[in-house]
């Protein structure tokens, strides 16, 4: 039995030494208590700024049970994961960030679980050490979606868990362009099961998920995963119309009794106002998802990877 730790890098070279130190104890621990016979560290370099792949060249050379990913650019988180999951040999992939929130010492507790025959195991994060307004952004995400979507999602889940590897190289496999782990993941269908997990503070620096990022993350996953904005657009579109046909019923009844002086004016005006800003509702829906199927057939690869060390991939 062995497990695959799969780690983005952004910048995180300040972490990677403890990253990985208390990923080695985990892992070694494990080893002597039985349960595991190999493990690896996947570091994926997404161009961190910083000098993150310097420091992972150097871990590399040093242990060998580290796998060292440069991808040619910044992708992107999810990306990043992919990239990790394609390089992954391990009976069992752990997916955790690189800022420590998610703790190594909590991967025993997650393998205990999935040792029980689930498949995926998420780590149900308890009092999640992050600000106010983080917190707000992921709650709002959160509902947003589900209503979107029609599901029910968590927001104290992210992607830290532990992953059979039949399922991780499903999520390889799909041909989305556009990726977010935990949704994809959750569309794959395996046994599932959760578990509460301690939230550590970030040991280094701030998020680099800023306010425009988590947008963007936002905007990508409503119109990859629901099309329920083009539902609404032509139930909005319907609406106006019965408004509208109501509106000239109106007109014609206040010329009749001589309300309006000037004909067709009243009508003339809403008509065109509230015309126009349906066709301009449904033209940009259409739009947006015009836009991400052009982006799908397009067939760019979702990353690209520059160098790789330590690779343990047949």
């Amino acid at each position: 039995m062995t497990i695959s730790v799969v780690s983005p890098i952004y910048k995180g070279e300040k972490m990677l030494d403890s990253l990985v130190g208390r990923n080695t104890a985990v892992m070694q621990q494990m080893i002597a208590d039985g349960l595991i016979n190999n493990y690896e560290i996947i570091l994926v370099n997404d161009a961190s700024p910083d000098n993150s792949w310097e420091k992972m060249k150097e871990i590399c050379e040093k242990d060998t049970h580290v796998v060292g990913i440069n991808l040619s650019r910044n992708f992107g988180q999810p990306y990043a994961v992919t990239a990790g999951c394609s390089q992954a040999c391990g009976d069992y992939v752990v997916i955790m960030d690189c800022d420590l929130q998610d703790r190594p010492e909590e991967i025993p507790h997650l393998f205990a679980k999935a040792m029980e025959g689930w498949d995926v195991v998420l780590a149900r994060r308890v009092n999640k050490q992050t600000g106010f307004l983080k917190k707000l952004s992921s709650v709002v995400f959160h509902t947003v979606y589900d209503w979107l979507a029609g599901t029910e999602s968590d927001p104290a889940i992210g992607n830290f868990g532990i992953y059979c590897n039949k399922i991780i190289r499903e999520y390889v496999r799909i041909p989305e362009y556009v990726r977010t782990f935990s949704v994809l993941i959750s569309t794959l269908g395996f046994k599932t099961t959760t578990l509460d997990v301690e939230h550590a503070e970030r040991e280094e620096g701030q998020s680099s998920y800023s306010l425009s990022k988590l947008l963007k993350l936002t905007y990508n996953v409503m119109i990859s995963n629901s099309n329920k904005p083009l539902r609404m657009a032509v139930s909005l579109g319907f609406f106006m119309s019965v408004v509208a046909f109501a509106f000239a019923l109106y007109n014609v009844i206040a010329r009749y009794f001589g309300f309006i002086d000037v004909p067709g004016y009243t009508l003339t005006v809403f008509s065109i106002w509230f015309a126009c800003g349906i066709q301009l509702i449904v033209m940009g829906m259409l739009g947006l998802y015009i836009g991400k199927i052009f982006d799908q057939v397009k067939g760019r690869p979702s990353y690209i990877i520059r160098d790789i060390i330590n690779s343990h991939k047949n």
